[in-house]
């Protein structure tokens, strides 16, 4: 096999197209849950062990394998963040449009930028400062604080933001010495006990309709880590990172077809300024990564 790697642009869209619907779907999925009566806490548990269920064909091929790692405590750390992510996340789209909390959610490469260097101690350079800026001008421009309320929901999608970008930095760590599957498979299984406790005191048995879309939240969710895992695969991550607004029409069209939502133009305006900052930033990281004789001439 050759060393250099392969960058199939057209695949990389392919994958990444297929990858931002399925992810806008966990999203409907959720919606849809909460606005049928059930509680995000149970929805939560249920999102995680249809999920750990879908997963668990992985540990019959590799078997205890899978699940040895010498990252336990790392582990904890991101299944705990990830966790709160999660709760914040189905709880804001029990209250907002899908649309709106997807466009929000674009926030977390922004968050993820600030926590490496108040966490890691990174040093980031006057461009990416600037587009970390520019990234939050345009949540300014969703949320217009002064100008229209700011909803219980749009708070609880910025602190599920928060929760990713933060979680971010643990997946990277994590991936560092686990491969992906092991890694998804084991955060997965830590969740499973963890989620189940506080559903057991708000469970509300769904209606029978309802099982068939919460047992979707498994395939859809392990398809969609699936087809992201191709997008990377297929081409770098610069040109991947930039079909992830996809998500934000697919939220969109869901909203509006499944539950007769709106989103306003300046969600889109705002969504399109906070995605093009994180695109930005992760074609940035791209560009240092790059041997010393490129990168070191890249300015910012």
């Amino acid at each position: 096999m050759s060393s250099e790697r392969r960058n199939d642009v057209v695949a990389g869209a392919f994958w990444m197209l297929i990858a931002c619907a399925l992810i806008a779907c966990i999203g409907a999925i959720g919606r849809y849950a909460a606005t049928s009566g059930l509680p995000p806490l149970q929805i939560v548990f249920l999102r995680v062990i249809f999920a750990f269920m879908t997963m668990l064909p992985f540990f019959a091929i590799r078997g205890r394998e899978l699940i040895r790692t010498a990252q336990i405590k790392t582990y904890l750390v991101r299944v705990s963040i990830g966790l709160c992510a999660m709760y914040l996340m189905f709880i804001a789209l029990s209250f907002s449009p899908l649309g709106e909390v997807t466009a929000i959610s674009f926030l977390a490469p922004l968050f993820a930028t600030l926590f490496a260097v108040v966490l890691l101690g990174e040093v980031v350079r006057l461009r990416r400062w600037a587009a970390t800026i520019v990234g939050f001008i345009g949540a300014m421009v969703i949320i217009r604080p002064g100008l229209i309320d700011i909803t219980t929901g749009v708070w609880l999608s910025i602190g599920a933001a928060v929760g990713i970008g933060m979680t971010t930095m643990f997946i990277k760590r994590l991936t560092g010495g686990d491969d992906p599957t092991k890694v998804v498979f084991i955060s997965t299984s830590l969740m499973v006990p963890v989620t189940l406790v506080p559903a057991l005191f708000v469970w509300e048995w769904p209606e029978p309709d309802l099982w068939f879309y919460l047992a979707l939240f498994g395939p859809v969710a392990t398809m969609g880590h699936v087809a992201l895992a191709r997008a990377f695969a297929a081409a770098d991550a610069s040109v991947v990172m930039s079909f992830d607004f996809a998500r934000m029409p697919f939220a969109v069209l869901l909203g509006f077809t499944l539950f007769g939502e709106v989103v306003d133009v300046w969600t889109w305006v705002g969504a399109a300024i906070i995605f093009s900052a994180g695109l930005y930033i992760a074609r940035r990281e791209m560009a240092l990564k790059k041997p010393p004789s490129v990168a070191e001439n890249l300015p910012g």
